[in-house]
């Protein structure tokens, strides 16, 4: 039965309709639901088929744009990208029949862009560059040809920006930026700010591709901001982007959090495939680089088995690298080799086609490398590696570690460790100038991760020769290299914004629960703020140019009477490196895991110990154990050095656990001056540093102290001109001004140690929390800190024994002493031990030997360290 015009009309309109709401479904990533309002719309145009001839562009127009969204749409949801393809390539077919040339040009882009898109999900993206050049010449005809192009300037923006992706992934970094900076400048220049913040995300993208981490956290963090102000939700992919960056700085823990929040926002929405398995790809890197191999594998499995169905060589390629590596680790560390592991490396690098996945093909080929050298089998090895390409501008650091570990590792078969440890040298020669590149603290003492390996061997090599010299050079080459940088003070408005929200909030929170009111909100709130300041933290801060390494004799010079005791790990093996009289000596100490254990333990007991006024039978029960563990570090630790260290003061570097000691505890080093440091050079640096000739001493007490009311009127005896902030008066603001180029600033106040993000750690004052990343941005930090304050010596651990925490980040920054507790003090044993120890300054001893005397007195609840230069 033939239909009537307006009944053609109203057909056409009602399949229109069901167009703009598929298209609305599947960007809230309701595929399903996205498909079949399509399939209702074509069958709606079928109903009024054939339509009359002035309807028929109209009745072509909403034909070909269902169509050409079911094509793009179906294969997201069935992986069947070829069979997109050809749908598109038929209803190219339609185009000719459309008699408007305007019509036709604007449905010609639109369907060239979806073609490129395709033809990019497929790893396909030289051949994609080619449609969008099409679509981007059509896209331009109709805005040439309207009256107000504006509204038409939003497809040809989505585009330009799509094209600079590719070009990104494709490694044209000129062509990729022009494209993106072009879309955004365009966007911003027409007010169309969401399409402004939508260009941001690739082009953060393309400054990490170049290495350029902080630059791309700042813009991730840009366009997040603007989403937010216009109240639009934030992509989860811009969220994967900020964990790609962040697993580029070595922070895998931190960026696995991120993708675990993606992951849950994906998984909630049930239609993401495609971006699902992105982000269940970099998750399983991130795994892998926190050594969680179980987690690793089976992302990548998952991821895999999606990237499949949708058909993407390269993220197939991708993803079963990270599951060879996990595999890969596991066997090198348990050496226990699989029969075929080596073969199923070289089945999948053969199987990826050349040049598009040459890096990925090269990084098989190591891993087959590194499993036939741990085989004995060194001729097919050398084979293998002859055939890995030097990497080129834009390779990956990942790469370019794991080539020179192979040919460390080639070279140590062979007998050459020479050669080994140039190739070790060279590769962490290669990872300075990727740190030299970071912000924030946190980025800088992340990049370690990428070297942990090589660091590794070049400890083990120099160890197996028994050198204790060439072991000093190689552990200071390999740890606490953020300590090396000059600081530059920098403060970033947002980011003190931020802060001062977060206080706002604490005081907020504290006064609802006076007011017995409800505070989810109010803590919900407090959590965003933070997380967002956690964030710009990390590119927000600056550091100046590397200081050199210290070498063995400038080293033993600068100590005179003093020892230096630098620990070192190989695998289980602990050793001392002792450099005392202008000797350098190197002792076995057994066992790592065990002095670790019996570290851990002892700051257990210590923090049982430390509540004031404990009945005297736990006292006792908590004392014994505690002295038992200090005993059992004393005898592993210094009794064998004893000998070489005489009644010394020392200079301590510890490695991984052994940074939680309270070495003053310890029976052997009881009165002894004790400094600890992350490393020889950044002791030297400290102290070589200049002492704040102001005479400017501020003494500071916060809130919420218990029994220690005249401990800042004792204090004042010892300094008679001394800046005092007390109750109301100890306010951040006024506590932060007074701070800033002082010689000495003591501050008694409740404060803990942030593991997740070290620079977070805090102190409680009148008016809120104070950060330590802001004590680390003053112009001049106090020469000297000292913290009455539970845990703020604690510190997080990277691997390179990269130390962060709230007393390093002010060693980082420019102070050369501090003064601090490494478990909880009790406030009254707090106050004594402090007016001790300002007593014996006031007397003209230096730091260290005024800390000692300090907690000799009542060792296991003085746990205090000084850190830096005594």
């Amino acid at each position: 039965m033939a239909v009537t015009k307006l009944e053609e009309l109203e057909g056409i309109r009602r399949a229109r309709d069901l167009h703009l709401a598929a298209v609305e479904a599947g960007c809230s990533a309701h595929q399903r639901e996205a498909l079949r309002l399509l399939r209702r719309g074509m069958t709606v145009l079928e109903s009024i088929h054939p339509v009359s001839a002035e309807n028929r562009d109209e009745w072509l127009t909403v034909r070909i744009r269902l169509a050409s969204t079911i094509a793009t749409i179906g294969t997201e949801t069935s992986g069947a990208v070829f069979a997109g393809l050809a749908g598109l390539d038929d209803i190219r077919l339609l185009l000719s029949s459309v008699s408007d040339p305007l019509l036709r040009a604007d449905l010609s882009g639109r369907l060239d862009h979806n073609f490129a898109l395709l033809l990019m999900a497929a790893g396909r993206n030289e051949e994609s560059i080619t449609y969008f050049d099409s679509s981007l010449r059509f896209r331009q005809t109709v805005l040439d040809a309207a009256a107000d192009p504006i509204p038409l300037l939003d497809p040809y923006l989505g585009t330009l920006v799509t094209r600079g992706l590719a070009y990104t992934r494709l490694g044209d970094v000129r062509r990729a930026r022009q494209d993106l900076t072009q879309a955004m400048e365009l966007a911003e220049r027409h007010r169309m700010r969401s399409q402004a913040a939508d260009a941001r995300r690739p082009l953060g993208s393309l400054e990490l591709r170049v290495g350029n981490v902080p630059a791309a956290l700042k813009i991730f963090e840009e366009s997040e901001r603007i989403y937010r102000s216009l109240d639009i939700e934030v992509h989860p992919l811009l969220r994967l982007a900020q964990a790609q960056a962040l697993l580029a700085a070595g922070l895998a823990e931190e960026s696995g959090a991120h993708l675990d929040e993606v992951l849950e926002a994906m998984l909630a929405e049930r239609g993401i495939s495609r971006d699902l398995a992105d982000v269940e790809l970099y998750r399983a890197s991130a795994a892998l680089m926190s050594d969680d191999l179980e987690l690793a594998r089976g992302y990548a499995a998952s991821s895999r088995r999606r990237m499949l169905r949708w058909g993407c060589q390269t993220c197939v390629a991708n993803a079963t690298i990270v599951g060879l590596r996990a595999d890969v680790r596991d066997a090198l560390r348990t050496n226990e080799i699989p029969a075929g592991l080596t073969a199923r490396a070289l089945r999948a690098a053969n199987g990826m086609p050349l040049p598009r996945l040459a890096d990925q093909a090269a990084l098989a080929r190591m891993l087959a490398v590194r499993v036939e050298l741990r085989k004995g089998k060194r001729k097919r090895a050398a084979e293998l590696l002859a055939r890995i390409p030097r990497p080129g501008r834009l390779t990956s650091v990942d790469y370019r570690m794991l080539r020179r570990l192979c040919r460390a590792e080639l070279a140590v078969a062979e007998g050459d460790k020479s050669r080994a440890l140039a190739e070790i040298r060279a590769g962490l020669t290669e990872l300075d100038r990727v740190r030299d590149r970071m912000g924030g603290l946190e980025l800088v003492s992340g990049t370690a991760l990428h070297g942990r390996e090589l660091a590794d061997l070049a400890v083990k090599i120099v160890l197996e020769r028994g050198d204790a010299a060439r072991l000093f050079g190689w552990t200071e080459r390999t740890r606490a290299q953020s300590y090396r940088y000059e600081p530059v003070a920098a403060t970033d408005p947002d980011l003190a914004e931020r802060v001062g929200e977060i206080r706002g909030l604490d005081q907020a929170i504290h006064q609802a629960q006076h007011d017995g009111h409800s505070t989810a909100a109010l803590r919900a709130k407090h959590a965003e703020r933070l997380r967002e300041a956690h964030r710009l933290g990390w590119h927000t801060g600056r550091w100046g140019r590397p200081r050199p390494i210290a070498r063995l004799a400038e080293v033993a010079d600068e100590l005179g009477e003093r020892a230096l005791v630098s620990f070192a790990s190989s695998g289980d093996d602990l050793v001392a490196v002792v450099v005392a009289g202008g000797q350098c000596e190197l002792v076995r100490l057994g066992s790592a895991e065990l002095a670790a254990e019996s570290a851990r333990m002892l700051n257990v007991d210590l923090d049982a110990l430390a509540p004031d006024h404990l009945p005297a039978p736990l006292v006792q029960s908590v004392l014994g154990s505690a002295r038992k563990q200090a005993e059992r570090l004393d005898a592993q630790l210094i009794r064998p050095l004893e000998g070489l260290l005489g009644d010394r003061g020392l200079v301590v570097v510890p490695t991984g656990p052994l940074y939680a000691v309270p070495w003053g505890v310890l029976p052997a080093l009881r009165s002894r001056p004790i400094v600890v440091a992350p490393s020889a050079t950044a002791w030297l640096g400290a102290e070589r540093s200049t002492v704040s000739r102001a005479p400017k001493v501020v003494l500071v007490r916060g809130p919420g102290l218990v029994g220690t009311r005249g401990e800042l009127d004792k204090l004042a005896t010892h300094y008679r001109t001394a800046h005092t902030l007390a109750g109301a008066e100890a306010t951040v603001k006024s506590v932060l001004r007074a701070l800033d180029g002082a010689k000495l600033a003591h501050i008694a106040a409740h404060g803990a140690h942030e593991p997740e993000n070290a620079l977070f750690s805090r102190l409680e004052l009148a008016d809120g929390t104070l950060f330590a990343h802001e004590m680390a941005g003053l112009a001049q930090p106090p020469s000297q800190v000292v913290f009455a304050a539970c845990e703020l010596a604690l510190n997080r651990i990277r691997p390179g024994d990269e130390v962060l925490g709230f007393a390093s980040a002010l060693l980082a920054s420019g102070s050369r002493t501090v003064i601090a507790p490494l478990s909880r003090v009790g406030d009254e044993a707090a106050a004594a031990a402090m007016d001790d120890y300002h007593r014996g300054l006031a007397e003209g001893a230096g730091p260290a030997t005024a800390l000692a005397d300090t907690i000799a007195v009542d060792p296991f609840r003085r746990p205090f360290v000084c850190l830096g230069a005594g």
